[in-house]
C-alpha cells in the first residue's frame, strides 16, 4: 500500500523521520511531501534515503523550466490517485487552515484537494495556537469532513512553554494509520489459503467454456489477509487483475489446475477460502484442432468437473486426526437464496457460505461492491448491506476469527 506523508514547518519535523520508519514496519511505501518552510528543520535528502522515492518539494520546477513530462506537469493528480491515505505530520496551525479552507497554495494542499484517500493530521504547535478558537474552528470543520486527528500531547514545548500541542507520539500515529487503513495483526502466524477468478474449460484449440467472475472478491479477500499479518496464497484463474502485493500467487486456468494448487497447499492452510468461480462442466471431449462452422446446429456433451470444496469438506469430516482448518465456501444464486445457501453448507461441509443474488443491484460480476449473507455452521444469518468487496472481505475474516474461538 502506498501512502503520502507530508512534512510541514515545525520544530518537530525531523520526527517525521522516525515514523517513516514505524511506518515502514507496516510495509507502506510512503511517497513525502514536504513545504517549502519544512525544509529549513531537515533536508528532503533525509527522507529520499529512508523511503527510496523522490520527495516531492515544488508544485512547479524552479526556474520557469518545462516539466520532464505531462504527468510532472500535474503529479499532485497522479499522486492523489495512487494513494491510499494522505499522512500529515506534523500539520501546522497554517496547514490546518488551509485545509479547512480549501486553499490550495503548494503541492501538499493541493494534494489534499485532489485525493479522495482517508486523510490523517496530526497537529503540532504553540500551546496557545492550539487553543485559540481559530485553529480549534478549523480542526472540527475537518473532523466534520471525515479527516482523521490525531490529538498532540501535552508537556515541554519546544518554546519553553507546558501544555498541549507537541507532536502526537510516534506510534500513536502508527496505529491510527493502521486503524484507518485496516492494517490489523490479528491473522499474524496463520496461513489464508484464498482461490479467485474463473476457470477456464477448454473446447478445442480456440474456445473454452467460463463464466463472468472477474476476481474481485478473491483479490480483495487476499489483500484484505495480507493487511491483517496472514501468509497468503492465492490461487487465481485467469483476470485482469494485478497480484496484491505480499500474496504468493499461483495462477491457473482450468478447474483441475486449480485443484492441484489448492490441495498442495491446503494442508498448511489455517483457513481455506474457495471465493472462485470454478467452471460446473467442462466439454467431455475436447478437440485437438478447432471445429470448423458446418451450418447445422450442433450438441456439446459437458461433464461435471470436480467439486473442490466439498472435496476439502469430505477430507475434513474423515480425517478427525488433521488439525481443523476454518472453510468457507461462496454461492452466487439468482433465486432461493438462503436455501440454497443452507443446503450448500451442510453438503460441502462448510464452516460458512456467503452468498449473495447476483441479480441484485451493487452484488452483480465485475462490480467494486457486493451485498452477501454469512451463512455461519451454528445456524446464524448475518445479512451485510451494499459495501465495498473489500469491506465484505473483512467482514468475512472477522467472522473466521469468531469461528476460530473455542
Amino acid at each position: 500500500m502506498k501512502i503520502a506523508l507530508g512534512v510541514t514547518g515545525g520544530v518537530a519535523a525531523y520526527k517525521s523521520a522516525e515514523l517513516v520508519r514505524r511506518l515502514q514496519q507496516e510495509k507502506l511505501d510512503i511517497q513525502v511531501v514536504m513545504t517549502r518552510a519544512a525544509q529549513e528543520f531537515i533536508t528532503p535528502l533525509t527522507f529520499a534515503a529512508l523511503t527510496g522515492n523522490k520527495v516531492i518539494t515544488e508544485m512547479f520546477a524552479r526556474d520557469g523550466a518545462a516539466p520532464a513530462n505531462v504527468e510532472s506537469a500535474i503529479e499532485h493528480i497522479a499522486v492523489a490517485q495512487r494513494i491510499d491515505l494522505l499522512l500529515v505530520a506534523p500539520a501546522t496551525a497554517d496547514v490546518l487552515a488551509q485545509f479547512a479552507h480549501g486553499i490550495a497554495g503548494d503541492f501538499l494542499t493541493t494534494l489534499y484537494l485532489a485525493t479522495k484517500a482517508p486523510v490523517v493530521v496530526a497537529p503540532a504547535m504553540n500551546v496557545n495556537m492550539w487553543e485559540h478558537p481559530a485553529t480549534r474552528d478549523n480542526v472540527a470543520a475537518l473532523r466534520s469532513r471525515g479527516v482523521h486527528v490525531v490529538d498532540p500531547g501535552e508537556g515541554y514545548l519546544a518554546c519553553g512553554m507546558i501544555g498541549a500541542g507537541r507532536l502526537a507520539e510516534t506510534e500513536s500515529i502508527a496505529q491510527k494509520v493502521c486503524a484507518v487503513l485496516g492494517l490489523r495483526h490479528d491473522f499474524a502466524g496463520q496461513t489464508v489459503l484464498v482461490t479467485a477468478g474463473p476457470t477456464r474449460e477448454d473446447l478445442d484449440p480456440v474456445r473454452f467454456l467460463t463464466n463472468r467472475s472477474s476476481g474481485k472478491m478473491g483479490y480483495a479477500l487476499a489483500e484484505a489477509a495480507v493487511r491483517r499479518g496472514a501468509r497468503v496464497v492465492l490461487v487465481s484463474g485467469p483476470t485482469n487483475l494485478p497480484a496484491p502485493a505480499g500474496a504468493d500467487w499461483i495462477p491457473v486456468r482450468s478447474t483441475e489446475e486449480m485443484r492441484g494448487a489448492v490441495r498442495e497447499h491446503s494442508a498448511q492452510a489455517n483457513v481455506i477460502v474457495m471465493a472462485a468461480a470454478v467452471a460446473d462442466y467442462r466439454p467431455a471431449i475436447v478437440h485437438a484442432r478447432k471445429m470448423k462452422r458446418a451450418g447445422e446446429r450442433i450438441a456439446l456433451e459437458l461433464e461435471p468437473t470436480p467439486d473442490i470444496l466439498a472435496e476439502l469438506g469430505r477430507e475434513r469430516r474423515e480425517n478427525h486426526t488433521a488439525p481443523r482448518s476454518i472453510l468457507v465456501g461462496f454461492a452466487a444464486e439468482t433465486e432461493q437464496i438462503a436455501e440454497r445457501a443452507r443446503e450448500k453448507l451442510a453438503r460441502k461441509a462448510a464452516d460458512m457460505i456467503a452468498a449473495n443474488d447476483v441479480t441484485q443491484e451493487g452484488a452483480g460480476f465485475d462490480g467494486d461492491t457486493n451485498v452477501v449473507t454469512l451463512f455461519l455452521r451454528d445456524g446464524r444469518q448475518i445479512p451485510l448491506p451494499k459495501l465495498s468487496k473489500f469491506e465484505v472481505a473483512n467482514r468475512i475474516l472477522d467472522q473466521v476469527l469468531d469461528l476460530q474461538k473455542p
